[in-house]
């Protein structure tokens, strides 16, 4: 083969290694970042992670403090936040994808929700306090934490559950029509249960992120100090992103390792919810399969 052709295909394999390279080392240097990270918080925060810790009310002495009020407030708050919006967002990702027309007010809305999932979440943060707090008078409390985080995490509902029914092939419709189906038979029966698993994972991704929010419940009026635990959704509530927050910020190093013992707790719910997702979904897909 002559010269002149040799020459840009080496220098093609160059470029070629060179991307593969930087392509690697943005992938590999953020997680060593993210395990030299989750390393130091597990060193820290481990040997104060015990039973005690987890069953006790926050104290001014760092030996002494618990985050058992943080963890009810998380839990009612994000049991609240899925009452409120998956039913919203499912119904409303199964009106846009089967019932709506395709017209101009169609595609503002999906823009719309399209914009609003990158709107940063302080700026919901504020709407909550605007609307929730002041405006419906619902003060400090758990149900106003769990509208505005309802708020924040709608938009990733409604776009994921669209993104599953979608997946679910359109001659499948087509068949259950031709058996003599209704539409709402045609979304209840088939649709529904075959988008179900992409539909809750996304759902529980988005439950995650509302567990790890912060500036929403700051600007919203959560509470930082609480030695009490929360018994209706009117209470006044922390949670352990706002607790982790009131930790760090005190002097003490001792306040330090219990921000890192929350952190682990608050990391390792995030990781039991993604794994019962995955579960979930494999059980389904398994179920699915054997049909």
């Amino acid at each position: 083969m002559p010269r002149y052709k040799r020459q840009p295909i080496a220098r093609h394999r160059i470029v070629d290694k060179l991307f593969f390279i930087v392509c690697l080392s943005a992938m590999i240097i953020p997680m060593l970042l993210l395990i030299i990270l989750l390393g130091d918080v597990l060193i820290t925060g481990i040997e104060r992670l015990n039973l005690n810790f987890l069953t006790s009310f926050p104290s001014r002495k760092p030996q002494n403090a618990g985050i058992l009020p943080a963890i009810l407030g998380s839990s009612y708050l994000v049991l609240l936040t899925g009452i409120i919006a998956l039913p919203l967002g499912i119904s409303a990702a199964i009106y846009m994808e089967e019932y709506s027309k395709k017209n101009r007010l169609y595609y503002i809305i999906e823009i719309t929700i399209a914009n609003l999932a990158s709107v940063p979440s302080i700026i919901y943060g504020m709407l909550g306090l605007t609307i929730f707090v002041r405006a419906l008078g619902l003060e400090r409390s758990i149900l106003a934490g769990a509208l505005t985080m309802s708020l924040l995490i709608l938009p990733i509902i409604i776009i994921t559950s669209r993104e599953a029914l979608h997946a679910v092939p359109r001659t499948i419709r087509d068949g259950c029509y031709a058996l003599g189906a209704t539409r709402w038979q045609m979304i209840w029966q088939i649709v529904l249960p075959t988008a179900f698993p992409n539909i809750l994972t996304g759902a529980i991704l988005a439950i995650a992120r509302a567990i790890g929010e912060t500036a929403p419940l700051i600007i919203v009026g959560a509470v930082s100090y609480i030695t009490f635990l929360p018994i209706s959704p009117f209470s006044e509530f922390t949670a352990l992103p706002i607790q982790i927050l009131n930790w760090i910020s005190r002097p003490q190093p001792e306040f330090a390792v219990n921000a890192s013992a929350a952190i682990i707790v608050l990391l390792t719910t995030m990781l039991l919810l993604n794994a019962i997702s995955i579960f979930i979904r494999y059980r389904v897909n398994k179920q699915r399969n054997n049909w």
